[in-house]
Formats: C-alpha cells, structure tokens, sequence
C-alpha cells in the first residue's frame, strides 16, 4: 500500500510592523479560520517566518537597510493555533533587531511547540536539518538564505543559514540533505533571489537543479514576495502569506497561494494551490476576480517552466512529478 503524507506550505509570514501592533492590540483574525481549516487538512504545515520574535534588540545597522521587522512574543503562539508545525528563519529579516533579538526568537518558537530551521546559536546548529514527525513519516528539513551575508552564523555567532547561490549550492547544504538519506521526504526551503520578480532568475533555476539532484523530495523557495510557478519537484517562490505591504499594481502582491502538496512513497506528486486575498495584516480566501487572476497566473507560470496546471473549482491543480498527468 502506497504511503502518502500531506504538507502545506505558504511564502512569507510577516508579523512585525503594522502586523504586529495588530497582534498588541488583540485584532482577531490576522488569518480568516478558512484559511486555517484549509492548511489543517495536511499533516504538516511548514512557512517562511519573514521576522523576528522577541521585544529586544535595536535595528540591524547595515547601510541602507530599509525595513525592519519584529514581531512580539505573543506571535509564537498564534503560529501554533494556526497550526504551524515548522518554521523557516533563513531570510534577511530573522536578524533585523540583532543576535539577541534572534535568540529569542529561538525560545519563544521552543515555548510555543512550533519547530525552526534555518538559523542557530552558531553556524553548526543554523545548517543543521531539522527532523520532524508527521503521520507515520520522518521528514527532515534544511533552510538555507543567499542573503545578507552579513547574516551569517559562525562558529561562534549566531546567525541565519547563508549560502552564496550565485556561486552555487554549497557542498554544507548538500551534506545536510545527504544526512537526511534516512529520512521518508527530505524538504529544502531556500530564500533566493530579487524581491518583486514575475519569474524564477538564472541563478535560482541553477541552484534549484542542484538541490533536486541532491535527492530532495520537494524544494519549495521564498523572496519575489509573488508566487512563481511550480516544475518538476520544485515551488519556485510561494509568494506571501501575511503582511502589511504596498501593493504592487502589476504583480498584485496582495494575492497570493496556500500550497498542499502530495508525497506518495516519498515522491511529490500533485500539488493544489488555493487562492488567497492578502489584506491590510489579515488574509482570507481569494474569490472572484482576484482567485481567477492568481490562479491563471500560476498555471502560465508553470507552464513557462515546463510544469503541468490547471485551474479547477476555485483552485490549481498542479504536477510535480515531472512526468505530465
């Protein structure tokens, strides 16, 4: 008998700023309950976590650096009533108030029950994969971020998980995937690439062959802040999940997917993608219009990068099996 296991997966979670006054104040609800029963029909639930959790710490203080973004202690807890099993730190915001800031980060995610990749008390623990359990499954996960670099753990740093994609998939990454042989699906989350991007970049598309041939189950990025389109084993950006960001008019940021993805003995298979509507620090299910246009646009984008979609009921239907069904 086949052994499936379900995972949803959603881009960027963003809890600081606007975001985060509204957590203070006790809005309710940052997510619709929809969306919430949605991602609980899978067995494991894994995002990026655009953010750090703490209330210490002051702006990093590299040159230039626009945006800053922290979230309060309380946001650790809504992550796990939302039912977040796991949590990427690999990105250009997990350090944005500093080590300290991180480092908190860390425990308020331990209090919460909530499991974190991608970033560590040195650079050991933030390349480590992190082994999670889910149904009758051993998944394993490795996280890495192509930047800042000035992120970076070190032997004795804390820091984010860092890797120059550009020069290519470090041989660490690698070997973190290779401990993970063990594992029934072995899930890669890198954050890569320019923010605001319609597609996939060359050096994205080159690491991301490098990390399938590594023998992971399913490689699922992060950064454009959009939804890229999905081929052979790889999401290639997930887009946004939660936020209180501009809108751009052309690439419509404020719409995004919630993935569910199919792992039949350790292969992913079939993916859905189910619309979203990213409000001002409250996302909801997408419908009308705005559902037509996200879903249309990630069946061409996968398409464009040899993947096979449809959209059906309200939602896409998408293969990553490589073989077209």
């Amino acid at each position: 008998m086949a052994r499936r296991l379900r995972v949803a997966l959603a881009g960027d979670v963003m809890m600081g700023r606007s975001v985060a006054r509204a957590i203070a104040a006790g809005r309710t609800p940052l997510l619709d309950p929809d969306v919430v029963a949605v991602a609980a029909t899978a067995d494991l639930f894994v995002v990026n976590l655009e953010c750090c959790i703490s209330d210490r710490g002051r702006p990093w203080p590299a040159a230039g650096k626009p945006f800053f973004f922290r979230a309060p202690p309380r946001a650790a807890e809504l992550l796990a009533g939302w039912g977040v099993d796991c949590v990427s730190l690999a990105n250009n915001h997990a350090l944005d108030f500093g080590r300290s800031a991180l480092l908190d980060t860390f425990s308020h995610l331990d209090a919460a029950g909530v499991a974190w990749v991608g970033a560590g008390p040195d650079e050991a623990a933030a390349r480590a994969p992190r082994w999670l359990g889910a149904r009758d499954h051993r998944v394993v996960v490795v996280a890495a971020t192509d930047h800042p670099a000035d992120f970076d753990a070190a032997v004795d740093r804390p820091g984010v998980a860092y890797a120059d994609l550009q020069a290519g998939v470090p041989a660490w990454a690698t070997d973190a995937l290779a401990a993970g042989a063990t594992a029934d699906v072995r899930l890669c989350l890198p954050h890569w690439g320019p923010n605001m991007t319609p597609a996939p970049v060359e050096h994205v598309r080159a690491a991301a062959d490098a990390l399938r041939s590594a023998g992971t189950t399913l490689v699922a990025g992060s950064s454009a802040h959009v939804p890229h389109g999905a081929a052979d084993g790889v999401l290639y950006d997930m887009g946004d999940f939660l936020d209180d960001y501009a809108v751009d008019a052309a690439l419509r940021n404020d719409l995004g997917l919630l993935f569910l993805i199919m792992v039949v003995d350790g292969k992913a298979t079939q993916g859905e993608a189910v619309p979203l509507a990213l409000d001002f620090c409250r996302t909801r299910l997408a419908e009308g219009r705005d559902a037509r246009l996200i879903c249309e646009r990630f069946v061409r984008a996968c398409g464009e990068l040899g993947g096979a979609a449809e959209a059906l009921d309200g939602r896409v239907r998408f293969d990553l099996s490589g073989v077209s069904p």
